[in-house]
């Protein structure tokens, strides 16, 4: 899917661009996004930003056109300094998305506007190759057509859910939001206990991180369930059912460990909720 509702002259205006922006920004890019309808407010953009060419400014001041949209990628902690100058440069014009965790429709409309139309989106890094998943959930104010935008956006870079209430988000971040780190340590884990076993340890990690890619890939491939796939490969009584034996223990295994780490994921997005 292609990027094509934004022009120079009704641009999408990336409002902080660090590690979410900047991936978002590349799968966008990869998907046809034109430069010269993309401008980046950042007063301190990293190089990489830099190279791709896409007019930055260090404030909303520095932008003439109206946008079409506008995404917002900066910390929760910075909100309450920097939207209230966005508000009185564009007003309710543009659609509003919100990358922010933890920060609520509520909080944006207190700084930009009670009749602004908004989408909260919870991405996840691999955006920046086409394979994100992301949530959304609109204001009850964005109407049909902002929706759709929002989806296109986002379908563009990978999987698009809407959500059925706001409060999901927190959920969310604790399982695809956050999720690509656990797969990271989890590669980082498995190439730990290939050296454990006597592996180089470049081998190793090459070994472990091509299995998660593999892996990933078929299921990403087939209509089985992740269930299935994992029963198709575990012989009774053999080398994969004796491995599976540890990590499917009901209380120190791995459904029991990631529960308590997408909790506390969820738990600190709703902590920064409370504290916005």
């Amino acid at each position: 899917m292609t990027i094509t509702a934004f022009t120079a002259t009704a641009p999408l205006v990336i409002l902080g661009c660090g590690k979410m922006g900047g991936a978002l920004l590349d799968g966008w890019m990869a998907q046809g996004l034109p430069k010269d309808a993309v401008r980046i407010i950042d007063p301190f953009p990293a190089d990489e930003i830099k190279a791709t060419g896409i007019a930055i400014m260090p404030s909303v001041e520095g932008i003439a056109e109206t946008p079409k949209a506008v995404l917002i990628a900066i910390k929760p902690q910075m909100m309450a300094d920097v939207l209230p100058g966005v508000a009185a440069r564009f007003g309710e014009a543009p659609l509003y998305l919100s990358i922010a965790a933890g920060t609520s429709l509520a909080d944006f409309r207190a700084l930009l506007g009670q009749g602004i139309r908004a989408v909260r989106v919870m991405p996840n890094t691999p955006v920046a190759v086409g394979k994100g998943a992301s949530a959304l959930y609109p204001s009850d104010t964005a109407n049909p057509d902002e929706r759709a935008l929002a989806e296109q956006m986002m379908a563009a870079v990978g999987g698009a859910v809407w959500l059925d209430a706001e409060d999901q988000m927190d959920a969310v971040t604790g399982v695809s939001g956050s999720g690509p780190a656990y797969i990271f340590n989890m590669i980082e884990a498995l190439a730990a206990a290939g050296e454990a076993q006597g592996l180089d340890p470049a081998l190793a990690m090459r070994l472990a991180r091509q299995t998660i890619i593999g892996a990933a890939a078929l299921a990403d491939a087939s209509d089985e369930t992740a269930e299935t796939l994992r029963i198709n490969v575990t012989s009774p009584k053999g080398t994969t059912a004796a491995a599976l034996e540890h990590l499917m223990d009901t209380e120190s295994g791995l459904t029991p460990l990631m529960t308590r780490a997408v909790a506390a994921s969820a738990d600190r997005s709703r902590a920064l909720s409370e504290n916005s």
